[in-house]
């Protein structure tokens, strides 16, 4: 005679083999791939741990970045991830922030998320280049503090950064919106071409700016004869 139960028993051990066991190892191999896409970066860019912030560089580390980054799947909640992993571990070489942010920024740029949160506050390294190429109809928030070249050369996205971001915030930007709602530091704007930087609190300088506006706690400082009827924020 059969057991009544089997069935019942049966469907219980199926239910058993689906969740968590899954869902961890697909978030391990998800990251595995992202480290060892970036791993791949500092191997072609920075043989000699030596790495400059100049444009040809920043190019050509970015479209090795792209074609790295199109190989695999992710979600946006895996880029904060790997923020973390790269400042926890001695693994990866994360001091060598350059590279770090070029691919963080081409993560950003290729994921499916229009809108991507970065909760960045335990961070103890400021990442630098975050931002970069950010195109047309993506949004990137970062809770936490950014460091050099934040949101440099975007082409239209917008960058909201709820904490501070040092020099070059900006640089060669093309267009877009840039939010900070606290300090920045020197040469903001260095070489931007167009869009908005909006700054909660202090400029501590500007840099050779082309075009584009630049608002300090809700006052136009750039350009200086901007009439501040036309301004919004």
């Amino acid at each position: 005679m059969q057991n009544p139960f089997d069935d019942f028993r049966n469907h219980r051990t199926r239910e058993r083999e689906i969740p968590l066991d899954s869902i961890i190892q697909s978030r391990d191999r998800v990251m595995s791939q992202i480290t060892k896409g970036y791993e791949k970066l500092l191997e072609e860019e920075v043989k000699e741990l030596v790495w400059l912030v100049q444009y040809n560089t920043v190019i050509k580390a970015y479209t090795l970045a792209e074609k790295v980054v199109k190989e695999f799947e992710y979600k946006a909640e895996d880029i904060e991830e790997f923020c973390y992993e790269l400042d926890s571990t001695d693994k990866i070489p994360y001091l060598i922030t350059g590279p770090a942010g070029i691919y963080i920024s081409a993560l950003c740029n290729y994921a499916q998320e229009e809108e991507i949160i970065l909760k960045l506050n335990d961070l103890k390294t400021q990442i630098n280049l975050l931002g970069y190429r950010l195109p047309v109809g993506k949004k990137v928030a970062v809770e936490g503090n950014l460091g050099d070249f934040t949101g440099i050369g975007m082409e239209g996205g917008e960058l909201v950064v709820e904490g501070n971001a040092k020099n070059y915030t900006g640089a060669g930007m093309k267009s877009g919106i840039v939010r900070i709602s606290k300090n920045i530091g020197l040469h903001t704007g260095e070489w931007m071409m167009g869009g908005e930087i909006f700054v909660g609190g202090r400029v501590r300088g500007l840099g050779k700016i082309v075009d584009g506006k630049v608002y300090e706690d809700d006052k136009v400082i750039y350009p200086r004869n901007y009439r501040q009827s036309n301004a919004y924020y």
